[in-house]
């Protein structure tokens, strides 16, 4: 892995990360991606996901709106790289150790926008069942709640489930971007 990391800082390819862990519930459900971001865990259905890598460096691009940290080069592709904290209205995530980027597909007007999320650290995979998605609260949580699908209960803790398409929304970052100009 150290030598992939070196390739990524000297330019290459992005060193993709091993597999987290699966969690079952108990009777089963969906898959989600559960990932550390201020303090708290979400999670989005992994069905949205392509991969998840190491975190690099962004380049910056003039006059993005804060939530994007720039764009890096996927084998050929420029991603634009969001940080998650920001479009949730909290602090820039710093970069520390398990810092990743978790590379997203979102559909917009018919097609499929790549874009890549940046998180404190990818926990695990985990089987959710739909019964076990609570309605996300009206106040109380850090996130927006029209970004919450609902709040699932994994171990004892919440895990907030996050609707991506919502998150993501290309004309509400856009009118955020245009409020930020």
């Amino acid at each position: 892995m150290t030598n992939d990391l070196q390739a990524a800082k000297a330019g290459g390819p992005p060193a993709v990360i091993e597999k987290a862990p699966v969690v079952a519930a108990a009777g089963g459900g969906r898959p989600y991606l559960a990932f550390r971001l201020a303090g708290e865990v979400y999670a989005i259905d992994i069905l949205r996901i392509r991969e998840i890598i190491e975190y690099t460096v962004p380049t910056a691009v003039p006059m993005m709106p804060a939530t994007v940290r720039g764009v890096i080069n996927l084998r050929g592709a420029v991603v634009p790289v969001i940080d998650l904290a920001v479009r949730f209205g909290l602090a820039a995530t710093g970069v520390g150790k398990r810092t990743c980027i978790v590379i997203v597909e979102v559909a917009h007007a018919g097609a499929t926008q790549v874009l890549g999320l940046m998180v404190d650290g990818v926990n695990a995979v985990l089987e959710i069942s739909g019964d076990e998605i609570e309605p996300p609260p009206s106040f109380g949580t850090q996130a927006n709640a029209e970004f919450i699908e609902g709040m699932a209960r994994v171990d004892g803790r919440f895990v907030i489930v996050l609707d991506i398409a919502r998150v993501l929304s290309i004309d509400e970052m856009a009118a955020v971007a245009a409020a930020d100009a």
